[in-house]
């Protein structure tokens, strides 16, 4: 067996140990990849890996639990373990992270008594019985117990949203209780302030510290907090951020290499450890992408999380990881480094659409109606992610132009009369008058919204804006109108489309290509003429798309991909498309204009 200790310094089996780590997170990196990325970081010289835990994917409905496939954390940490790295695993209920709301499973919001991320027994509970699903797997490959895990966190960020020491003691005594026995530790800005707030330092957990720069300054903060309660620890960087996350109508971020290399430079000479966030950032597959909390109008986050990490999303070795590892070989001489490995990917031109289908002639297909006097939430109704689409019976009372308005919806809501759409508002335009002329004595009126992703960070966490779809009603003139069918559509299973069902001119459809490849190989799906929406690649949501840019294609991991015919589904919402769809071998970024961009 091997130790892992904290006094002034990490020991690792009574030895002082320098930690060298990078964050992969193994549900934004597709299985079949696991190997590479953990390889790349081996080779970078660097000896621990750094994962967060989404709670969200684990337990995708209450008591309902997954570690298989692409989210076997145990099958990830044994990699790491095989390559000679060790784990750091970020366990909390709330991870940040990007991730559509932080990592919080969406359910949660059904129970309007409930203070998520809190000393609240009710979530408590609901967090107990998670973890006797989860720490099993992880207190089995801690370090003392044979496998590889040196460290874990009690929650993440904490002083950056609130300062109950009830609810971050009950996570750490969750987390004892189940037989973590590795040193525990919190992560958050090294400024007084927010570490007084979320750290546990009094408990003897370990208080680590997240920037991108300023190491010296950030480091003597840290060290004056220690010191104020008693402390010698060793100084650590939890997040040492090597690029920045996106988001839609925003030019991609990008941080100069020997830059980053400095301050990696300085925190090791400064006698630090760190976590280089990140070193593969991925995907956001599916509809896991985050958003950033503003006053009225928050921003989505896009699918690639590429992060401009020393690995790219394909993940192939950057200028980065190139340039961190000279330093590391030049204040470690001794660390084995390795040539790193790289990927190939495929182009394929102008792949013919094949089919099409309106979304409103296979809804028998995708969704069971549910009828109630007035719409309901996306979660009251048991969803989670994706569309809901809401269809009533509107009579004509006028015959000029008739005011409708949504009342209370969130993320975007598109109006259709008759299929015919008439509006599409977004956030905070949503409430206000939509003027059309009804045309027949009866109309059908739908209503399709689209949850964008909820906020990952911030004080908007337990807003009404985190429940999605149409959370009040809909006004015709001055009231609101009654006899609502309802359908869900996270989209989770589209194997049954019937493509000869009809296809209408803008309404939100679906469009099928195929594809054949001798060998798979990593590709990116050219999004170009096509408006908003999402793709899927042999069944799988591979992500969100829209053509507000910058990032203008989707990436497809080789895991994804068989021999053979593949199929391409691009599920389009604005009656935007194009009849042709290429893959290409890199992807696609658009410069943008940025005025007005918040």
């Amino acid at each position: 067996m091997h130790s892992f200790k904290i006094t002034n310094q990490f020991l690792l089996d009574d030895e002082p140990f320098t930690i060298l780590s990078g964050a992969i997170h193994y549900m934004r990196v597709h299985p079949s990849d696991w190997h590479h990325s953990l390889y790349n970081l081996k080779a970078l010289g660097f000896n621990t890996v750094e994962t967060y835990v989404p709670w969200n994917l684990h337990e995708p409905k209450p008591g309902v639990f997954d570690f298989s496939g692409s989210i076997d954390l145990a099958a990830f940490l044994d990699e790491a373990a095989s390559l000679g790295l060790y784990a750091i695993v970020r366990p909390s209920p709330f991870i940040c992270a990007e991730w559509e709301f932080g990592g919080m499973p969406a359910w949660l919001l059904r129970e309007h008594d409930m203070r998520p991320r809190s000393s609240d027994p009710k979530f408590l509970a609901h967090v107990a019985q998670y973890y006797d699903h989860l720490m099993p797997i992880l207190v089995s490959r801690q370090i003392d117990k044979g496998g590889n895990i040196i460290m874990m966190q009690v929650e993440n960020e904490y002083g950056s949203y609130c300062e109950d020491k009830d609810y971050l003691r009950a996570i750490r005594r969750l987390m004892v209780e189940r037989g973590v026995s590795v040193p525990l530790c919190t992560s958050d800005g090294p400024w007084r302030g927010c570490l007084r707030a979320g750290t546990l330092i009094d408990d003897d957990v370990l208080c680590t510290g997240n920037f991108g720069s300023h190491a010296k300054e950030n480091f003597e903060a840290l060290s004056a907090f220690h010191k104020e309660h008693g402390k010698q620890w060793p100084l650590m960087c939890m997040e040492l951020w090597d690029g920045w996350f996106n988001r839609y109508g925003e030019n991609v971020i990008r941080r100069d290499p020997e830059d980053l290399a400095s301050c990696v430079r300085e925190v090791l000479e400064l006698g630090g450890s760190l976590n280089l966030y990140m070193f593969h950032g991925g995907t956001n597959f599916g509809f896991m992408n985050g958003c950033s909390a503003r006053h009225t109008h928050d921003l989505h986050q896009v699918t690639s999380y590429d992060y401009d990490a020393p690995l790219d999303e394909q993940g192939n070795p950057t200028e980065k990881y190139f340039a961190i590892q000279r330093t590391v070989h030049e204040l470690y001489p001794d660390i084995a480094q390795s040539k790193p490995l790289t990927k190939k990917a495929f182009s394929m031109p102008d792949i013919s659409v094949s089919e099409r289908v309106s979304l409103f002639n296979v809804l028998d297909i995708l969704s069971e109606p549910i009828e109630a006097q007035y719409p309901m939430p996306m979660e009251e109704m048991g969803q989670s992610y994706g569309y809901t689409l809401y269809t009533t019976t509107v009579e004509r009372d006028r015959a000029d132009e008739e005011r409708i308005r949504v009342i209370d919806a969130r993320d975007r809501a598109q109006m259709f009369v008759n299929g015919d759409k008439v509006a599409t508002q977004y956030q905070e335009h949503i409430g206000e008058d939509i003027h059309c002329v009804l045309p027949c004595e009866h109309n059908r009126l739908d209503v399709l919204t689209e949850d964008m992703g909820r906020v990952n960070y911030g004080h908007k966490l337990l807003a009404d804006t985190q429940h999605k779809g149409i959370r009040t009603g809909v006004c015709v003139d001055l009231h609101f109108v009654t006899g609502w069918e309802m359908r869900c559509l996270p989209l989770d299973n589209i194997d049954n489309l019937d493509y000869s069902a009809g296809w209408v001119e803008g309404q939100p459809s679906f469009y099928r290509a195929k594809f054949d490849i001798s060998e798979p190989a990593d590709t990116f799906i050219d999004t170009t003429g096509f408006g908003k929406g999402v793709a899927f690649v042999n069944g799988t949501n591979v992500g969100r798309f829209w053509d507000k840019g910058p990032i203008m294609t989707l990436y497809v991991p080789h895991g994804l991909l068989h021999p053979g015919t593949n199929e391409l589904v691009m599920f389009e919402t604005e009656g935007v498309y194009d009849a042709k769809i290429s893959l290409r071998s890199e992807p696609v970024i658009r410069t943008l204009e940025q005025e007005g961009v918040e």
